[in-house]
């Protein structure tokens, strides 16, 4: 038996399923691992941008990740730009990415999602 986990709280919406009895709260560390595993399901390992660009349109991210683009986000996944990023980076990274970009929503109200956004991503780097 399987059920269906919304993963909304980890910062990308989609479904993904679990098997009977997984914890319904999962830690974002693991919310972001299953992200990865939908986005590489051959389990290379690594994740292209091409993968991940088509994951951005698919996957409906929320808005902050929306306003920033996915070139964006990507470019802060693989900064060295090395074309590829391992499931370990894209955790780390996207974990990162949604507590810097919720902070600056939060203190900066709705209106200046895109601005802060884009800006929050900047800073990253």
């Amino acid at each position: 038996m399987s059920i269906s986990i919304h993963i909304s709280a980890a910062g990308i919406s989609g479904m993904v399923s679990a098997t009977s009895g997984a914890s319904m709260s999962m830690p974002p560390q693991q919310k972001m691992s299953n992200l990865f595993s939908q986005i590489d399901p051959s389990s290379k390992g690594a994740i292209t941008q091409s993968q991940f660009n088509q994951a951005f349109q698919t996957m409906n991210p929320p808005t902050v990740f929306k306003a920033a683009g996915s070139t964006a986000v990507w470019n802060k996944l693989d900064p060295t730009g090395t074309g590829q990023v391992s499931r370990q980076d894209f955790v780390n990274g996207m974990k990162n990415l949604m507590v810097q970009l919720r902070q600056e929503t939060g203190a900066s109200g709705a209106a200046q999602t895109s601005i802060n956004a884009a800006h929050s991503l900047d800073q990253l780097g």
